[in-house]
């Protein structure tokens, strides 16, 4: 109904699972790569557990269009079944034709079972069992299933399986009696909801897939998004697609953080308040003690209620004479400077000197905060040279031996890319700004703004800005694209030994200049280990953040070399 009033191609927030539309938190990435992994080696369980709507079953849908050729993968979505259901239900998903034999026993279900993965393992190939919303699964099918795992050779197991559930499934399988499966738990991952960057980034990321070429949401909305979604992806696709909808009845081009409220009312039958709201009550509240307190204590000092009066009449100490006015003018002739120190410090005390805000020192320097000077700081700091009104940046970059990277992300993204970038600013007033984003930390960053640095919490900065940056970095070749499978040549031989220098061996001499299967995997592996998108193509976001990763000492980053440290493979 909306799509065509914002410019979409399809629905970006529908709640069926679509791998297209994944994207993969630093938890995500790692569930899937861990399936990934358990397909291709032989173990005992793995277990994925999260709550509703965290992205479960979307991960599954991943994994199957992932899976490589060699594996053959049963899935079993409704588990509700008796032990001996189960067993015909995961024959007839092998297409072992047993519901022909209704009446067979368990004992032939398994020796069926056997003689099947007996020769799919002489062939080559890997037999998975994944089981979705396995907290249903009764004891006694949870115990035939442990059985299933004693399907082996010599070598290693014949039947790989995979749990999937809710959090239900880890008190199921705490329990006493099910102590021997737990045992054999290799692996266990739980999803946790997006974090609100990750919540911001999810959104966007949807958004582009369905072909959005401009904001949809503003910042407020997308607060707004997180704290009533709490963070889960499938009720932030719902609220999302409510708001939208009353967007486009009113004709607004930009979800508005109320339309987000009034979709979150819908869909939990309650209210919900501005967040600014709580904080306004809770220093309202404050003011209002604060000034009963004050007219009470006035009331009692001029006589409103006497007995409090009397009684602190007789408790106080007499006070001390006042000093007469000669010694008094005396002292302060004898020690001037005294006077005026006490004076200062009292001031100091109580009238201490905020620091600027991040609008004030942008309206301060605003003519320090265009493109010209922040491209002239950002090459300053790779050595590099920039004169105004030449070319643009990105060009005088080139022709030094840089190349610019220009995209709209979050702050997590910067921290994985972990360059030095210009930031697009804008204030409440639709003011512009450009200002060069020097260090990243987890709670504050520094900024280059004019001839000054500052300091500036992220939650500060987030308010300013949507998410658009430039940043520059050192390929060592005039031609940048992105890599993928099939491809040859020097650019593809130099990955090769980039993720070589990256795990700490040497590159394979064998088919250098190929993009074969195994050249594949190191991207991956490398994708996992850095939280960027696990697709297997040497992208540029990807070539970003592996130079980064390689570089030396000197070379500029958002992050010191310690905290990037713990990304390297093994």
């Amino acid at each position: 109904m909306y799509l065509q009033f914002f410019g979409l191609a399809e629905k970006p927030f529908a709640i069926t699972p679509d791998p297209r539309y994944l994207y993969l938190s630093g938890r995500h990435a790692d569930a899937l790569a861990h399936l990934v992994y358990g397909i291709n080696e032989a173990g005992g369980f793995i277990q994925l557990t999260g709550e509703v709507g965290t992205g479960k079953t979307t991960i599954i849908r991943s994994l199957l269009a992932r899976a490589p050729k060699s594996a053959e993968i049963a899935l079993i979505l409704n588990p509700r079944l008796s032990a001996t259901e189960f067993l015909r239900a995961l024959c007839e998903e092998l297409g072992l034709g047993a519901d022909d034999n209704s009446g067979a026993d368990n004992k032939s279900l398994v020796d069926l079972l056997n003689r099947y993965l007996l020769r799919a393992h002489a062939q080559g190939r890997r037999v998975v069992l994944v089981v979705d919303e396995a907290q249903n699964l009764a004891p006694d099918v949870l115990e035939q299933v442990r059985l299933l795992t004693n399907l082996e050779t010599e070598t290693q197991k014949l039947l790989q399986i995979i749990l999937i559930g809710q959090p239900e499934l880890r008190k199921l399988l705490a329990r006493e009696d099910l102590r021997q499966i737990a045992q054999r738990i290799t692996a266990r991952f739980h999803l946790d909801p997006l974090s609100r960057d990750e919540t911001y980034a999810y959104v966007r990321h949807r958004l582009r897939v369905a072909g959005a070429t401009t904001d949809i949401f503003t910042r407020g909305s997308l607060r707004e998004i997180y704290r009533v979604s709490g963070g889960i992806p499938r009720v932030i696709n719902i609220l999302c697609d409510r708001a939208m909808l009353g967007a486009y009845t009113q004709e607004l081009h930009q979800v508005p953080a109320s339309l987000v409220r009034r979709a979150g009312a819908e869909i939990f039958g309650r209210d919900f308040m501005p967040g600014w709201m709580p904080l306004a009550a809770s220093g309202l509240a404050a003011v209002i003690l604060a000034g009963s307190t004050l007219l009470l204590w006035r009331y009692a000092s001029g006589g409103w209620l006497p007995g409090l009066v009397q009684a602190t009449h007789h408790a106080a100490p007499a006070p001390a004479p006042a000093p007469a006015p000669a010694a008094e003018a005396s002292a302060t002739k004898a020690a001037p400077g005294a006077g005026a120190g006490a004076a200062s410090a009292r001031t100091v005390a109580t009238s201490p000197i905020a620091a600027p805000t991040l609008a004030q020192t942008l309206g301060q320097d605003h003519d320090s905060t265009d493109s010209d000077s922040a491209f002239r700081q950002l090459l300053a700091l790779w050595n590099a040279d920039y004169v105004p009104g030449k070319v643009d940046g990105c060009t005088q970059a080139l022709t030094q031996g840089l190349h610019c990277l220009v995209q709209r992300g979050s702050f997590a993204q910067l921290r994985l890319l972990n360059r030095p970038a210009i930031l697009m600013l804008n204030d409440d007033s639709g003011a512009a700004y450009q200002v060069v984003l020097r260090e990243l930390h987890d709670d504050t960053a520094r900024l280059l703004i004019g001839t000054q640095t500052t300091t500036v919490g992220v939650a500060e900065l987030s308010r300013y800005w949507f998410g658009d940056f430039v940043l520059v970095w050192r390929p060592g070749t005039r031609d940048v694209r992105d890599l993928s499978q099939g491809m040859h040549g020097a650019l593809v031989r130099q990955l090769r030994e980039q993720l070589g220098r990256w795990r700490g061996a040497e590159s394979n001499p064998a088919n250098s200049d190929a993009f074969d299967g195994d050249l594949m995997q190191l991207v991956e592996q490398f994708q996992r280990a850095n939280r960027l998108t696990v697709d297997g193509i040497a992208g540029i976001e990807t070539q970003v953040a592996l130079d980064a990763a390689l570089a030396g000492p000197d070379s500029p980053r958002l992050e010191s070399r310690a905290a990037t440290a713990s990304t390297r493979g093994s």
